[in-house]
């Protein structure tokens, strides 16, 4: 089945709208692909106007910056630790923007979106600082 992002057919009262038209080729969603802890996989796709983004399906390392040296190394990620999009990511070492990582340096927060800028970019974790 397909995703299809127009717009919806219920009011939020749950009465129903009349379509004013069909649906349109540049409503349709991509499917989901997750990126996950693995050996590093990039896609390519295009996106409206010809443009290019790219998605990580898999990625083994992340950028990550330390506030307190302001410095940012390459570093091995290890697994997920927590993941506030969903509970079951932790599971599958699922990685979205937000999700808490384990790396050789200490927890990092993942401030990039991996599915759609292409690279893994994150911020050191105080230890003593709590996860939210």
């Amino acid at each position: 089945m397909g995703i299809w992002q127009g717009r919806s057919r219920r009011k939020r009262t749950g009465g129903r709208l009349r379509p004013i038209r069909k649906k349109r080729r540049h409503e349709i969603g991509r499917e989901l692909q997750l990126a996950t802890v693995g050996a590093g996989t990039v896609k390519t796709y295009r996106v409206r106007g010809g443009n290019r983004k790219m998605r990580i399906l898999t990625a083994t390392t992340i950028n990550v910056y330390d506030p307190s040296t302001k410095l940012t190394r390459n570093v091995k990620v290890v697994t997920v630790r927590e993941n506030p999009a969903n509970p079951n990511y932790v599971q599958r070492n699922v990685i979205t923007k937000g999700a808490i990582l384990e790396t050789e340096l200490g927890r990092v927060r993942v401030r990039s979106r991996p599915g759609q800028d292409g690279v893994l970019n994150g911020v050191r974790i105080d230890a003593g600082a709590s996860a939210t």
